[in-house]
């Protein structure tokens, strides 16, 4: 989950037991589009040995608490240190891709339980976050996969996290997918993305330029947090599925009990 102005309105965490996650949710907000300065690139790249080192020392390889037991990831737990570490000792930029959130599980639930929707296609996941969407459609034999997150950071976790699923690295792209000519897709997914209205705002009609553009086909996932619940984005959406989240990710988003796949449908 990345492109991001502050968590203030989206943080699921108690704000006493996070570390790391503290700084976000105290935060005003960051610049909207906060990009680094990588390009389009192979995975490859993304694998600084330092920061290798520092995501596999203080990360937890988990595949529980979440609606995809199939898929191993790193992310920040209670049992890392920086969870219950002082914010200001995290070193990086806000650990957005450190989070497994609910709308990116249903997404990626949906695409394992339903491969046809993917097989053979081309996939573009935007604010992938730890990459999960995209590892699912990996699984679920899409043809081409595009992974893009606004942090270089987030590069590297995805890379690790393919490795981790046995997985060949697919491209990421850590450029501001928005202001970029639009490719063809066959499919664009984007999970948790509706937190912002600015945000919201710009993804809304950057989605409809996709479907007029070249009939693209949309999945949003979301737990129906109160930002996309009340955007008018609501009027253009067809269910897809509902489904109930796991104790420890109701827990840990302040009693979120379901997550959906909505269709984009302008």
């Amino acid at each position: 989950m990345a492109l991001s102005p502050g968590w203030r309105a989206f943080a699921p965490f108690p704000v006493n037991c996070r570390g790391a996650l503290q700084k976000a949710v105290r935060s005003s907000g960051l610049p909207l589009f906060p990009w680094g300065h990588c390009p389009w690139r192979g995975t490859g790249s993304f694998l600084d040995p330092e920061m290798k080192a520092f995501l596999e020392e203080n990360t937890e390889v988990t595949s529980s608490g979440s609606l995809t037991p199939e898929i191993q990831l790193r992310l920040l737990t209670p049992r890392c240190k920086f969870w219950w570490e002082r914010a200001d000792l995290w070193p990086h930029s806000d650990p957005y891709w450190a989070i497994y959130w609910p709308g990116g599980q249903a997404l990626s639930r949906y695409l394992l339980d339903n491969p046809g929707v993917v097989r053979g296609k081309s996939v573009l996941d935007v604010g992938s976050g730890c990459g999960a969407t995209a590892i699912a459609a990996k699984m679920s034999g899409a043809l081409r996969i595009l992974a893009n997150d606004i942090d270089p950071i987030a590069g590297m976790a995805i890379t690790l996290n393919c490795e981790l699923n046995r997985l060949n690295p697919f491209p990421i792209l850590t450029k501001n997918i928005l202001d970029l000519k639009q490719g063809k897709w066959d499919l664009v997914v984007l999970g948790d993305m509706f937190y912002d209205e600015d945000l919201a705002d710009s993804l809304h009609q950057w989605l409809k330029n996709c479907f007029r553009a070249q009939r693209t086909r949309v999945l949003i996932g979301d737990p129906r947090r109160p930002q996309f619940s009340g955007h008018g984005i609501q009027h253009q959406l067809h269910k897809v599925v509902e489904y109930p989240l796991p104790e420890p990710t109701r827990r840990e988003n302040n009693g979120l009990t379901t997550s959906t796949v909505w269709e984009f449908q302008p």
